[in-house]
């Protein structure tokens, strides 16, 4: 199996030295590139700006914005046999980028923000009838049923809900949501362990699925 593994945060910039992001550590993509590898797949990682170091057996390809993260998908999913979409994409960007840095003027800054295309979301209205999508969602209320409606709108065969705890820690809980809305997994210690397990539900319900 080739499996495509989204990781780490985007940056969407305001002008050419500051930029809108989140604190994703990419940690959980490692965690999973390693667990993939472990279990004799071949594993593409498209990452966004992160501290860590992936597997060194494993393809990545560095991207910086969430328009260029869902490009490169565009182009190895469909090489691929599935996708873990463990990436922290920024949801909106700057309508307009400024070419100077922008000055202190002593006023209010307002700022027009416009959503960003969904990368999962894409991959998953056009992925073919051998292929899955697994996606995360990160919620801070109402996680179940937020996880369903995402679940439902990515297309993705199961989604995996963490909380804001997990943003850059060594340990992160899941609970695993499958397409009829049902938790059928819920796991909970280090990324490693946690990768593990979520990789051998992987294989279990969609690799070997009839």
């Amino acid at each position: 199996m080739r499996i495509l593994i989204t990781s780490g945060p985007t940056r969407q910039y305001l002008d050419p030295v500051r930029f809108i992001s989140n604190a994703s550590s990419g940690i959980m993509g490692r965690e999973l590139a390693q667990a993939a590898l472990d279990a004799g797949h071949e594993v593409v990682v498209v990452s966004g700006p992160v501290k860590v170091n992936y597997p060194p057996a494993v393809r990545v390809i560095d991207v910086e914005t969430t328009e260029q993260m869902l490009e490169a998908c565009l182009v190895e999913f469909p090489l691929c046999d599935g996708l873990i979409g463990a990436a922290a994409p920024c949801d909106y960007r700057p309508i307009e980028i400024a070419n100077h840095k922008i000055r202190k003027t002593g006023q209010p800054l307002s700022l027009v923000l416009v959503e960003t295309d969904d990368i999962v979301a894409t991959l998953g209205q056009q992925k073919r009838t051998d292929q899955w999508t697994v996606g995360f969602a990160l919620e801070t209320e109402d996680a179940h049923f937020r996880a369903v409606t995402k679940l439902q709108k990515k297309m993705c065969d199961i989604v995996a809900i963490n909380s804001p705890q997990a943003i850059d820690s060594d340990e992160n809980t899941i609970s695993v949501v499958n397409s009829a809305g049902d938790v059928v997994l819920e796991i909970s210690g280090t990324k490693c362990a946690v990768a593990k397990s979520l990789l051998g539900y992987i294989t279990s319900h969609l690799i070997k699925r009839p």
